[in-house]
């Protein structure tokens, strides 16, 4: 708990900070902190499918093939939208 305290109170200062530090080049800074939490929610999902997964294996060993199913395709759907995030951040630095 203490951990996470100090990591928000890090992303407030970060947040609070980013723009008038960079001023110039306030559509990067936000991209950047968009890829940062795209990749993070990229993980956490991936973590949370790869955890249930195994946990239905471990109760059901015979269903084994169609929770690895299930599993590939949560998989793909959340790398697809996090993909998506981070395309969208891209552009809107390029642009």
């Amino acid at each position: 708990m203490r951990l996470a305290n100090l990591l928000s109170i890090a992303l407030l200062v970060l947040l609070a900070s980013a723009s008038p530090l960079l001023a110039g080049d306030s559509a990067g800074t936000g991209a950047g902190i968009g890829m940062g939490l795209a990749i993070v929610g990229i993980g956490i999902g991936i973590g949370l499918i790869g955890y249930a997964a195994l946990s239905g294996i471990a109760r059901q060993p015979e269903q084994a093939g169609a929770i690895q199913g299930a599993m590939f395709i949560l998989a793909g759907l959340v790398e697809g939208a996090g993909i998506i995030a981070l395309v969208l951040c891209l552009v809107l630095v390029i642009l």
